[in-house]
């Protein structure tokens, strides 16, 4: 589900920027990271993702890039799709689902803008007009987005997504997918085999000697590291080790960290022995994966909503595992394992 990256360096922000260079005031090419800042909070971004970026050294080139992100007006591609999506595995091979099927049903030229970073840029790319679909998680947008408490209820949370996203934001939400990728409190095998443990709970009593590992997003969200620890009481050895998304189930494998924050249909659980603890206190939110679409892009192009349609309920949490194990562990491009799915699911 959704890691920051540092990518000062990375070919996204370079593209960012370049593309954005004509639009930009001329008295931003002149920022220091303190003015960087202040139009920072001045655009209205969560703060306390300033602060994870901050921790992260991604330093005055990846403040920059967002306040670009948040600032730039918006803007329509009358002659495009584009389709963005986040940084990880899973939300990389969503996106080009997204946009094959797109190409596929409308025979719409379709631009891949992938690779956006967290949540919040996300968000705020479709905000802005910078991208016209990208996937997300209904949990994601109600607890991360909304800022509303949590709910277990899939059709609940999928329902006040929509319409909060329609009242306060212009976009509205696809059918889902088909999964629940929730977030999945892993160890390692050995560990849940020899300590006879399934359960969170269960796993309480464990962990004053065991050190966590978790990514940036979810140490900062509200449905993530301070609402796990109160619910289950649980107290770690050290402080959570915080790390990219991509490390943390290679960190548990190598015994560097004693439990994680995954995703739910990460291809490698089962390739790596790891094991999933039951949430039998139902903390976290159902996290169905959903396209988020500006409606002003469904009114320019009515027909890509039948493609975005035609994707419901595609996808089960096995497969979509296996379509993560194919990416990450199998080493196979993309593109070709997503042409693959879609032509087994005749699609």
């Amino acid at each position: 589900m959704m890691s920051f990256r540092g990518v000062e360096h990375s070919e996204t922000t370079r593209n960012l920027l370049h593309h954005s260079e004509k639009q930009v005031p001329h008295r931003w090419k002149r920022f220091g990271v303190t003015a960087a800042k202040r139009e920072f909070r001045k655009s209205g971004a969560p703060s306390l993702s300033l602060r994870s970026l901050e921790r992260q050294g991604g330093g005055f080139e990846f403040i920059v890039l967002l306040t670009l992100i948040f600032s730039l007006p918006a803007c329509s591609h009358p002659s495009r799709i584009v389709v963005g999506c986040k940084n990880f595995t899973e939300q990389i091979i969503l996106g080009e689902l997204i946009a094959q099927q797109i190409e596929s049903k409308t025979h719409l030229p379709v631009e891949r803008r992938f690779y956006l970073g967290g949540t919040y840029i996300a968000h705020q790319s479709i905000l802005a007009g910078r991208i016209d679909v990208y996937p997300e998680y209904t949990g994601t947008a109600l607890t991360a987005v909304l800022k509303e408490p949590a709910s277990p209820d899939r059709k609940a949370v999928y329902d006040r997504v929509k319409s909060e996203y329609e009242r306060r934001f212009y976009l509205t939400l696809g059918p889902p997918l088909g999964f629940n990728d929730t977030f999945a409190i892993e160890i390692r095998g050995e560990d849940a085999r020899r300590l006879h443990l399934q359960t969170l709970s269960q796993a309480a009593q464990c962990t004053p000697q065991w050190r966590a590992g978790f990514g940036y997003e979810f140490i900062e969200r509200p449905d993530g590291y301070k609402g796990l620890v109160a619910t289950y009481g649980f107290h770690f050895a050290v402080p959570p080790r915080i790390m990219d998304l991509g490390l943390l189930t290679r960190a548990l494998k190598d015994h560097q960290v004693d439990l994680i924050a995954g995703n739910m249909t990460d291809g490698l659980i089962p390739a790596l022995d790891l094991s999933v603890l039951e949430d039998n206190k139902h903390y976290f939110p159902p996290y169905e994966a959903v396209p988020v679409i500006r409606q002003q892009t469904l009114t320019e192009h009515p027909e890509l909503r039948g493609a975005l349609d035609s994707l419901a309920g595609a996808i089960s949490d096995d497969e979509m595992r296996k379509l993560n194990y194919e990416a990450d562990a199998g080493k196979r491009d993309v593109k070709e394992v997503v042409r693959e799915f879609l032509r087994n699911k005749a699609l």
